[in-house]
């Protein structure tokens, strides 16, 4: 799965929790796959970029929508994190 020039994805082979993951990352927040769709897509997705809104082309959620024909809903839900409150240097020998 490749993001190409600004507002172009193209992905081959590509599962629903891996595109749940590089959608995660492209919008900064969590995307948790939903769809129970198994096997592997391949296909090309064109948006406009959140940093240069353009007339000509839909926003993320919309291509994603519009294109694939799936929806990015808000909600709330369970993820895992780790948390670390404390680290010590430890001296490692010559």
């Amino acid at each position: 799965m490749v993001f190409g020039p600004a507002g172009h994805l193209t992905a081959q082979n590509v599962t629903m929790p891996m595109l749940a993951e590089a959608l995660a990352g492209k919008i900064g927040r969590p995307v948790l796959d939903s769809t129970s769709l198994p096997g592997f897509f391949d296909f090309t997705l064109d948006f406009a970029p959140d940093d240069r809104p353009n007339d000509n082309a839909p926003s993320l959620s919309t291509a994603v929508q519009e294109q694939l024909g799936l929806r990015l809903e808000p909600a709330k839900g369970a993820i895992e994190v780790l948390v670390v409150d404390h680290a010590d240097r430890v001296p490692i020998e010559n």
